[in-house]
């Protein structure tokens, strides 16, 4: 008998889960999630949220937004000649990937104009400002001297339970004994979470199983994440 084929998977984009309830708190990100509690009571108009790519920096900085009734932006969208237009009167500003926008003065300008409304503004970057080479050493020393939230490496609980989250977004249930299979191997990157959730759902729709250990061992080798060994 032919073995059935497996299905082709459709690229399909999934939409993550981005409220509060959906956000992993630990001691890797305790300290700035406290501080985003405080608004609007913050010492000063600016903070600055600081990690590594997939640490909860876009979700934690949505939650925030919706809290603050903030204007969301991405940073690569802004220009300098349009800023007026796309911030108009907003109070509360936050803006994604800061660290990626094409004209660092749009930095500067919505420093001063947060601290002109008496408002407030969160960037979200993945190296702290004093690190930066690009924009003038103005805007740098500014934003360094704002608050550094830092989201820090996961432990061992919070790498399961976003992992668990990821793989929620994709509708994925795994079992207990595969999550602790998977975080007793990976690397301990939330990029690696990322990784290991979209490749088992590309996984488990083109062979139509549910995620299992065989299954997650195969993720681990095809990401690189693991050599090519007998079955546990």
């Amino acid at each position: 008998m032919r073995q059935r084929p497996s299905q082709l998977p459709l690229d399909l984009s999934f939409r993550p889960a981005s409220g509060r309830d959906d956000f992993v708190v630990g001691p890797c990100n305790q300290i700035a999630v406290d501080w985003l509690d405080r608004y609007p009571a913050w010492p000063g108009p600016v903070a600055v949220l600081c990690g590594a790519p997939g640490s909860g920096k876009s979700h934690l900085l949505a939650v925030w937004g919706h809290a603050a009734g903030a204007l969301i932006v991405q940073g690569p969208d802004l220009q300098v000649a349009t800023l007026n237009d796309v911030i108009g009167h907003a109070q509360a500003i936050a803006v994604d990937a800061a660290d990626l926008v094409k004209e660092p003065d749009c930095l500067f300008h919505l420093v001063n104009m947060v601290r002109e409304r008496d408002g407030h503004l969160l960037i979200a970057v993945q190296d702290p400002p004093a690190r930066w080479t690009f924009g003038t050493a103005d805007m740098r020393s500014r934003l360094a001297a704002a608050p550094l939230l830092e989201l820090g490496p996961p432990d061992d609980m919070v790498l399961q339970l976003v992992l668990l989250k990821q793989f929620d977004d994709r509708q994925l249930l795994p079992d207990a004994d595969v999550l602790r299979f998977l975080t007793d191997r990976m690397p301990r990157t939330f990029d690696a979470v990322r990784a290991i959730a979209a490749r088992m759902d590309q996984l488990s729709l083109a062979e139509r199983k549910k995620p299992t250990k065989p299954l997650a061992r195969k993720v681990l080798i095809d990401l690189g994440y693991i050599e090519t060994t007998p079955e546990e």
